[in-house]
């Protein structure tokens, strides 16, 4: 792929991993509408206003999923019909919906999912990255495909909905037992099993990441609510074991 002009509109934390991934190959450009400085970039990032950010070939939103459709709305006016566009959230259904709705007819969309961050990236092994082709013409789509599948990414293909089923019943899942465990403040021991240990990084990975996430994660997959029950159904059903335990052992006294 040749070097292209790379927009990252968002420089929160995964905004920042994503800026500099694409800057090993490419001029990326980053805004952010809490306003940036220069020592908050490293050298040869260059930071833009909201109108600049999208004079590029290529802009890459890394905003929360649930600012996703405000920030597409509030620039209507500078984006540009050339221009490749790809979200980078959670979920895939709304934001692809999103995009379609208020992005100009005449432009490109990839739905994407960097399912990494920036407490688990990891040059030594294959990150995922789900990719969406949203709407796209002649080989740019295998273009951007090859490009991240050099850049130490298993990329899987599918469609938003398959997406979202699935995510409900990994990611989401993880994130929803990880606030869970939180709640009931478990803490290191000095006996620590290696099961316990495992909790407690489940705990530490899903809630280094902002609360907000968290609620858009829950909210905006048509699947979550639906996982939601399957997990309520799972723990009742094991609590009534021992609910019907202590009812048989009041019983025996008698």
């Amino acid at each position: 792929m040749q070097k292209k002009i790379v927009s990252v509109y968002g420089y929160g934390r995964f905004g920042k991993l994503w800026a500099d991934i694409l800057a090993a190959d490419h001029h990326v450009k980053v805004f952010s509408r809490r306003g940036l400085k220069p020592e908050e970039v490293p050298a040869g990032i260059e930071i833009a206003n909201e109108e600049n950010i999208f004079d590029c070939d290529a802009m890459f939103f890394c905003v929360a999923i649930s600012a996703m459709e405000e920030v597409l709305k509030s620039t209507r006016a500078f984006h540009r019909s050339h221009t490749v566009f790809f979200d980078t959230c959670s979920v895939k259904v709304f934001p692809a919906r999103w995009m379609e709705a208020h992005l100009p007819p005449e432009s490109q969309i990839i739905a994407t999912h960097p399912m990494f961050g920036p407490d688990s990236y990891n040059t030594s092994r294959l990150m995922p990255m789900v990719m969406c082709n949203i709407r796209t013409r002649g080989a740019t789509f295998e273009e951007w495909v090859n490009y991240f599948s050099n850049k130490s990414m298993q990329v899987e293909i599918m469609t938003p909905d398959e997406h979202d089923k699935t995510v409900a019943y990994s990611q989401g899942i993880t994130h929803y037992i990880g606030r869970v465990l939180k709640e009931i403040n478990l803490v290191p021991t000095n006996i620590n099993t290696l099961g316990y240990q495992k909790l407690l990084e489940i705990i530490e990975q899903t809630c280094n990441d902002s609360w907000q996430l968290f609620i858009d994660l829950q909210k905006y997959n048509p699947y979550t609510g639906q996982m939601r029950e399957d997990l309520n159904r799972a723990l009742n059903k094991i609590y009534s074991v021992f609910s019907n335990e202590k009812s048989n052992n009041k019983n025996s006294t008698h």
